[in-house]
């Protein structure tokens, strides 16, 4: 594989990494099991951070804002397989062995899962599929992902109020959700959606909170978070600008020069 790359056969993707270190933003939007052949990630959803280490297997909620860090291992590569569990799928499910849609559940965005034979002997029948080129034997991958469902309420049978809560975000204090996730780098319409609301009507309630546009407060909100953190915390600008939302340096060095006079570098 090349430095970074992603193979994925319908909805069972396969992720290599050589690189130091490779860190960005992700708005998950369907459900995902995954796991860790080697290396470490690091997740965090505003709330707390997730270690995932080699071994170890994870389940990632849909509509849920998550960064991530992958770390190869020294001298090695970081690679995970990750099934990617959509509402199509678990409709059909929910319909073929008669579950019922749970009522909504909120908890962590991140379930670490504890190893177990039957999820490992899963994790094991997936791996010649990487060679794999889609749309080769499509009806073998549905079956795969079925069974990634049968195991999952095997190994760890409350997640039926998990994988069959079919609703959407509804709709929330948008003030304190912003307040607590400004620093994700997400476009508008995710925002608007995890709000329950329309890209138009989140704008307009914004506006009546804020007294200013989304985008205009995002970017001062996020620059003030990274003046605190250089400042008060003495972290480096390459260190807060993935972290405060901004999607790289020299646009984030460009916004904080035109805002505070100085280059971020420069802040005593």
């Amino acid at each position: 594989m090349s430095q970074a790359e992603e193979t994925t056969l319908s909805q069972i993707a396969y992720s290599c990494y050589f690189a130091r270190s490779r860190e960005g933003e992700q708005f998950v939007p369907e459900h995902v099991l995954s796991y860790q052949i080697s290396g470490t990630l690091y997740l965090n959803d505003g709330i707390r951070e997730y270690v995932c280490k080699e071994g170890s297997f994870r389940f990632t909620k849909r509509n849920r804002l998550v960064k991530f860090n992958k770390q190869p291992p020294e001298n090695g590569e970081f690679k995970s397989i990750s099934i990617y569990l959509d509402q199509h799928t678990l409709r059909n499910f929910s319909l073929e062995f008669g579950y019922d849609a749970a009522a909504h559940q909120n908890g962590n965005a991140v379930l670490e899962l504890r190893s177990d034979r039957l999820l490992t002997s899963y994790i094991d029948s997936l791996m010649p599929y990487q060679e794999f080129q889609p749309p080769t034997n499509q009806q073998l991958m549905l079956l795969k992902l079925k069974e990634a469902v049968l195991v999952l309420l095997q190994t760890n049978p409350e997640m039926k109020h998990i994988l069959f809560d079919f609703s959407e975000p509804g709709k929330i204090d948008l003030e304190g959700f912003m307040q607590q996730n400004f620093h994700f780098n997400v476009q508008l319409k995710r925002f608007a959606y995890l709000t329950g609301r329309s890209l138009a009507t989140f704008k307009r309630d914004f506006e009546k909170i804020f007294h200013i546009s989304p985008s205009r407060w995002l970017l001062q909100r996020r620059l003030e978070a990274a003046h605190y953190l250089i400042k008060e915390k003495g972290k480096a600008p390459s260190e807060v600008y993935l972290e405060t939302g901004f999607e790289d340096l020299s646009h984030f060095s460009f916004a904080f020069k035109k805002a505070y006079g100085v280059a971020p570098s420069r802040v005593a």
